[in-house]
């Protein structure tokens, strides 16, 4: 090979590596944080709405930690027998009638049970007091780090139970009812999306992560039946709309 095209040919090599090192360089600075001290957070798409009924997105289905949860099809197969009648009056109805929260033994209530259950890295207090860990949230997706911003949401509400049947009970029962660990009654979530829920069943609101709403739907049904407790016409329906969810 002649001298002069030796030549050409290691200043082409020269400016290419030239070149890859100047991209290297900038692909850097544009990771880099404030006086270059680390990687800044990639930008992000600014927050929708939230989903709309039906629509996907939220956390990944799971049970997470509910006691009790049946299968799908168990659950089809239970909720296929729930008594099918109008709701009753709420006439006589106070959530003093479902005594909430019960001791459950050192210093802890049922609400204090539920919050070490359902979070990670649960820090108590003498009092049995949450004062730090991480909960996510099932309803919405979020993640909460501050017990304060968390209600322990009942899957079936004391209002929607009481209209259901819970009206004929016992005090015992109620309070049973109002304090369950053991089936998939209780559960921590934001206080926003308990408080948008109320006492309205499955034919008026629905977890906004759709990517809950099969375990929401196990759980409903669960509760209804174990309870022995009424559903409306609407009601059954969206639960089986919901079921459908679950996959076969």
């Amino acid at each position: 090979m002649g001298r002069q095209k030796q030549k050409h040919i290691s200043g082409l090599t020269a400016a290419a590596a030239l070149l890859l090192v100047t991209v290297t360089g900038c692909a850097g600075q544009a990771d880099s944080g404030p006086n270059g001290k680390g990687p800044t957070a990639k930008p992000t798409a600014k927050r929708t709405a939230e989903p709309t009924r039906g629509a996907p997105g939220g956390p990944p289905a799971g049970a997470g930690t509910l006691p009790g949860l049946p299968g799908a099809a168990e659950a089809r197969t239970r909720l296929a027998a729930l008594k099918v009648a109008p709701q009753g009056s709420m006439t006589g109805y106070s959530r003093d009638k479902f005594p909430h929260w019960a001791e459950q033994g050192e210093n802890c209530n049922t609400r204090e049970t539920v919050l070490e259950r359902d979070g990670t890295g649960v820090r108590r207090d003498s009092q049995c007091r949450a004062v730090s860990g991480n909960w996510l949230s099932v309803y919405d997706g979020k993640t909460v780090t501050k017990a304060s911003g968390l209600d322990i949401d009942h899957m079936v509400p004391l209002a929607n139970a009481w209209r259901s049947g819970a009206n004929t009970w016992t005090q015992e029962k109620r309070k049973a009812f109002a304090n369950d660990l053991t089936h998939p009654q209780l559960l921590a979530v934001s206080a926003v999306t308990n408080r948008s829920k109320g006492d309205q069943g499955p034919e008026e609101w629905q977890p906004p992560s759709r990517a809950y709403w099969c375990v929401y739907a196990r759980a409903w049904t669960s509760v209804k039946a174990t309870y022995g407790l009424t559903v409306t016409r609407a009601e059954k329906t969206e639960l089986g709309t919901m079921l459908d969810t679950c996959g076969s």
